[in-house]
């Protein structure tokens, strides 16, 4: 029987937990992209998969579920704003097909964990309304 220990910081979530690790696969692969791009497509992807984790991080702490709701909705559009930026790397050539894959795909995982909790949020918002 699995014990369920108890969320005590967004550390603990493991949508915070899967989008950190796309922010880590980011900065590692943005780092080979063209020295050119550092205050283009390199900036904007680490800023938006920053995004990601700091909305889930900020939302954590609000106080009403309707605000956290609201953050994780917010994380979960810069995860999408992540992908258009997968996609356009990919398309110019500054990514390899198969790591632009496992990066798309791990933005999908977060993507799908990020759903999970914005609809855990709002099922318990409601319940307090």
């Amino acid at each position: 029987m699995e014990i369920k220990q108890k969320i005590s910081s967004f550390t603990d979530l493991t949508s915070w937990q899967e989008a950190h690790r796309l922010v880590l696969m980011i900065y590692k692969e943005t780092a080979k992209f063209p020295k050119e791009e550092m205050f283009g497509l390199v900036s904007q992807m680490r800023r938006a998969s920053v995004s990601i984790t700091s909305n889930i991080a900020e939302g954590f702490s609000r106080q009403y579920y309707s605000e956290k709701a609201q953050f994780y909705c917010m994380a979960q559009g810069s995860n999408t704003e992540l992908q258009n930026q997968l996609m356009v790397a990919r398309d110019v050539g500054f990514m390899e097909q198969a790591k632009y894959q496992i990066i798309f795909n791990q933005s999908v995982v977060t993507y799908r964990l990020l759903g999970g909790l914005i609809g855990k949020t709002k099922k318990i918002n409601a319940a307090h309304s």
